[in-house]
């Protein structure tokens, strides 16, 4: 049984761009009856607000920072849908022993990693209180088989998928779904330096919509994320022999 979005409230984070910013437009119209708007700067959802009026919330929250974690519990207590999309892609390319790796890495895994589950800890307590409710982690590909040129990257979000599976073995007797979601390189200032085709943030969070309405613990929004979850599936011995080739 897949989540209803119509009448619902969300709370995106990191939704001042790209995927967050979008996902909040795909909610918006497939009903939410509020989104809550997170970014580590208000001035920079603005525009977003302005075009929704009351049915999106701007909330100031930088997922690496426990008070404004505690804030935003406070400020969103009617949540029943977080969807957990602040990331960070911190380096891309270099020999394997670049000390940047490390010093990227240190962040990506704070972020990725570290900041959904202390906003997932956080918010738990307020799903279970309106229902159950449900958890949405917008991992990667990547984090299925690492992307040799995202090393770190591909770690952190690796760490994310192993969080959703445990958030959703943890959360299952408090009657929370929870969703995990692998996009493929999407039309964001973070994948710019991808030479890869990319898809649309909109075309990607009507996918994650979706597939939250229909119920798939495992999300695949776009067209080269179904290729290469079915691959993944299929030989993932294989998957990650040929990703090694092309690195």
């Amino acid at each position: 049984m897949g989540t209803s979005i119509a009448g619902r409230v969300a709370l995106v984070t990191g939704a001042n761009r790209g995927i967050g910013e979008a996902v909040v437009e795909a909610l918006l119209a497939a009903g939410a009856a509020k989104v809550y708007a997170t970014a580590r700067q208000l001035d920079d959802l603005k525009t977003l607000v302005a075009r929704h009026g009351g049915r999106a919330v701007a909330l100031r929250l930088d997922v690496t920072d426990a008070e404004q974690v505690r804030a935003a519990v406070e400020a969103a207590p009617d949540v029943e849908l977080l969807v957990n999309n602040a990331g960070v892609a911190g380096h891309f390319g270099g020999a394997f022993t670049d000390p940047e790796w490390i010093t990227a890495g240190r962040r990506e895994m704070e972020v990725n990693f570290f900041g959904t589950f202390t906003v997932t800890q956080a918010f738990a307590p307020v799903l279970a209180k309106n229902g159950g409710g449900a958890i949405a982690n917008v991992a990667s590909v990547a984090s299925l088989v690492s992307f040799p040129v995202l090393a770190a990257y591909s770690a952190s979000k690796a760490a994310m998928h192993s969080l959703t599976q445990a958030t959703r073995a943890m959360l299952k007797d408090q009657g929370t779904a929870v969703y995990g979601i692998y996009p493929g390189p999407i039309d964001t200032r973070m994948a710019e330096g991808l030479p890869m085709e990319k898809t649309s943030p909109s075309t990607a969070a009507q996918g994650i919509v979706a597939g939250i309405e229909a119920g798939n613990e495992e999300i695949f929004p776009d067209p080269m994320s179904r290729d290469f979850g079915s691959g993944f599936f299929a030989d993932p011995k294989g998957l990650e022999r040929q990703l090694a080739s092309a690195a």
